[in-house]
């Protein structure tokens, strides 16, 4: 089918995990030749790269198809392939129930994407790969913002979460090599890359499948060594896979990012163990002590699931009072939803819809308060922010971020006087803090201005 004009349009929906499959399938097209455009609706051929782990996501994936759906009758799209996790839990029925789609492609399929496309109106049939795992010789098209990027250091999943469908969407646990994850680093850096988010289903079961209990440790003291990395954060870390010498790691290691991903999803050690992850409000607030006072400037971000099946009252509560014991830096939170294939579906979903909204409403609330506190205790700090444009609201501000702000899911720090200059890393003095972003400006003078400031006690680390 190709031509040489070929025309592609992406839309990538979900996590950060399947920004890195599109833009590796995004690589392979632009390899191949073909022209990457943003104008969807004048795209010879759309890619809807899906996610199917949530009610939500399901939705959004496919209101996205139908869309791409109607740029083929009404446009100038001759082919339609859509890609990702939808794809892995419903291709049949995609196929069956939306005719304009000319082919599916699974998460293990993705660097196929050109012959895919290349096959005209003949059927190609993938070449069933159970334990592809992308690595530093997969082309990419990067498409997040500049000098910052997301990179995949395991695929799939050996944990049985109740509630989730991943493992059987990605398969098994599946690390990559030390050497092969730093010569990726490597590569991004030479791209003008400075912050790496590491990002897996589960970051501390890295190298566990071969054979390999402290590979996530390794792994940070290596990425410690690459020239030119400024930052790396770690992502989607397992509490009870959070060793001591993981800790000791991020703390020791200067261009680890003093933060932290670690979803723990409940409090309530009953509710916990019908999710099948284990864990208890004591245990967990443990855990976080112990890691605070190993590496005393860590953020730490965490996500819960509100509304399962058998989270009672008095449950929910137990997770409240959690939050408030725990001080996170940053929480996310979200209602649950049945999912088919799961093992929590034959619980039900007994809970009403307005009750798990009400409970989310009131974690989001404390966490607020505990966020606007956080930040306004960085008043009149200097602080290392990078630079990564301008706001999506407003052309008149910049934002950026610090280290203990992850792309995406956590606040920003807007610029809102210096000089900033996109793709770099500076100094700004915090003038005011909100529940979730941070003002300041650029200082001025550098390295000068950073001795100034250390000396004057208020240059933070993160």
């Amino acid at each position: 089918m190709r031509t040489l004009s070929t025309t592609v349009g992406f839309m990538s929906l979900g996590c950060p995990k399947n920004l890195v499959d599109s833009e590796v399938m995004l690589g392979h097209l632009r390899l191949k030749g073909y022209v990457i455009t943003n104008q969807m609706d004048k795209a010879d051929v759309l890619v809807v790269n899906t996610c199917g782990f949530i009610d939500t996501a399901k939705k959004e994936s496919v209101d996205a198809i139908l869309e791409a759906a109607e740029m083929k009758k009404t446009g100038a799209c001759k082919k339609l392939i859509v890609a990702g996790c939808l794809v892995e839990r419903y291709r049949d029925e995609l196929l069956a129930d939306i005719p304009e789609i000319d082919a599916c492609l699974g998460t293990r399929d993705i660097e196929q994407i050109a012959e895919i496309i290349g096959a005209g109106d003949q059927v190609f049939e993938p070449e069933q790969n159970p334990i592809y795992l992308y690595d530093e010789h997969s082309p990419r098209m990067l498409t997040t913002p500049k000098a910052t990027a997301y990179l995949k250091i395991s695929e799939g999943c050996d944990h049985t979460c109740a509630f989730c469908i991943i493992p059987k969407l990605r398969g098994g646990q599946r690390s990559r090599s030390i050497e092969s994850v730093v010569a990726e680093a490597e590569n991004l850096v030479a791209q003008g890359i400075l912050e790496i988010s590491l990002v897996a289903q589960d970051t501390t079961d890295y190298g566990r499948d071969f054979g390999d209990a402290d590979g996530l440790e390794k792994l940070i003291r290596a990425l410690g060594e690459v020239e030119g990395l400024r930052w790396f954060r770690i992502h989607y870390a397992y509490p009870n896979r959070l060793t001591e010498g993981v800790m000791r790691a991020i703390a020791e290691t200067e261009n680890c990012a003093k933060y932290l991903d670690m979803p723990l999803q409940h409090a309530d050690s009953k509710v916990l163990k019908e999710m099948a992850r284990g864990g208890s409000r004591a245990s967990f607030l443990k855990l976080l002590a112990k890691f605070r006072s190993i590496c005393p400037e860590i953020s730490i971000r965490s996500n819960f699931i509100v509304g399962f099946p058998s989270e009672t009252e008095e449950a929910f509560e137990e997770l409240r009072a959690f939050i408030q014991e725990a001080q996170f830096d940053h929480v996310g939170v979200f209602t649950y939803s049945p999912e088919e294939g799961t093992p929590a579906f034959a619980l039900g979903d007994p809970i009403p819809k307005r009750t798990k909204n009400s409970r989310k409403r009131k974690l989001m609330e404390l966490q607020q308060k505990i966020a606007r506190a956080k930040n306004q205790a960085r008043e009149g700090q200097v602080i290392e922010v990078i630079i990564e444009g301008v706001h999506e609201e407003t052309e008149l501000i910049l934002k950026g971020r610090h280290q203990g702000q992850a792309p995406e899911v956590d606040g920003n720090v807007l610029i809102v006087g210096g000089e900033p200059v996109i793709g770099s890393i500076q100094l700004v003095r915090i003038t005011k803090g909100h529940a979730y972003d941070l003002i300041g400006e650029v200082v001025e003078g550098g390295v000068e201005a950073a001795i100034q400031a250390y000396e004057a006690g208020v240059l933070a680390k993160s």
